[in-house]
């Protein structure tokens, strides 16, 4: 599935870097780089193997209940009318699911410029051109050191759901106390 790219400036001019509307001063600038974000698809398929399993597990249950006699309504009729129920929204759960996995699986990897501020901000756009960049990158580096450096250039800016793709650094972290995150 493509993702919507959307074109906008990236400018440098008064101590300021403008993408698109957006602004960040640039003593704030923490880091700049180029890295590939590649979409989660292991991820996305062992969640949809998990609610395919939870599904499973629920609906053998609900058959179960229903064999035994009882179900959860008080006759034969309302019985069938909540088994009916909860197949629909069974299925509707699995479609839902194949549907999220299938957006994950078909996303393309966008090889970004990242600019991180020291607060939680961070700014990601995208070209064709990987050089361009990297480029971009040693300018932004440069109008950091250099005051008077203004610039302004085309980029494409990506709209990537977080939590369907990897993004920054994988760190894994022994000892200490409060530490959240995943070991590999």
């Amino acid at each position: 599935m493509a993702q919507p790219v959307i074109g906008v400036d990236l400018r440098v001019s008064k101590r300021l870097l403008w993408i698109g509307d957006a602004y960040y001063p640039l003593q704030n600038v923490a880091r700049v780089y180029t890295l590939t974000i590649h979409p989660r698809r292991k991820d996305a398929v062992v969640l949809f193997v998990k609610r395919l399993l939870l599904l499973g597990l629920a609906t053998v249950f609900l058959f179960l209940l229903s064999a035994m006699g009882g179900g959860f309504g008080s006759s034969d009729s309302d019985s069938g009318g909540l088994t009916a129920l909860v197949v629909i929204a069974a299925g509707a759960a699995l479609v839902y699911s194949l549907v999220e996995m299938l957006k994950v699986l078909s996303a393309a990897p966008h090889f970004v410029l990242a600019v991180e501020t020291t607060g939680s901000s961070t700014a990601v756009v995208t070209s064709p051109d990987p050089d361009q960049l990297r480029r971009l990158a040693h300018q932004i580096a440069h109008a950091i050191e250099n005051p008077e450096a203004e610039f302004v250039v085309r980029v494409n800016t990506v709209s990537v759901s977080p939590k369907h793709y990897y993004f920054g650094d994988n760190v894994n972290m022994y000892g200490g106390t409060g530490n959240v995150g995943m070991a590999s």
